[in-house]
């Protein structure tokens, strides 16, 4: 196979390092594996972020992300090492992961970690109403 789940996440420079900006990448297609019971877990992730000097390069996210397939854990657990391993590589000004994961025995679970960088504040929202 010519492509491998991999833990190593690339980056590449921020192109617009002097604006705040929203990053969104939607991946539909996360799995793991329950710790009880070893039944695969389906969730769509969704990070959106505002890059500092780096920008997490995709393809490194989607080996990420696939490295996960065979894992047992907690849907808590998993969203709250994703967001980290990605602040510790990009350093972002600001980061959220949602994970939705899909229905299991009647239960849907939604799991959402930030991260701020010390010191910065979010633009005031500007409204075209």
């Amino acid at each position: 196979m010519p492509s491998q789940p991999s833990k190593e996440l690339e980056t590449f420079e921020n192109p617009q390092p002097e604006r705040d900006y929203t990053i969104r990448i939607r991946v539909p297609e996360f799995t793991c594996l329950c710790p009880k019971t070893g039944q695969p877990d389906f969730a769509e992730l969704t990070l959106e972020y505002i890059a500092d000097k780096l920008c997490v390069e995709l393809k490194s996210l989607k080996m990420y992300v696939w490295s996960f397939r065979d894992e047992g854990a907690f849907h808590e657990a998993v969203t709250n090492r994703i967001l980290s391993d990605l602040v510790a590589t990009v350093e972002p000004r600001f980061m959220r992961l949602t994970a939705d994961f899909n229905v299991r025995g009647g239960i849907y679970t939604t799991v959402v970690a930030e991260h701020r960088k010390e010191g910065w504040t979010p633009p005031v929202k500007v409204d075209l109403a």
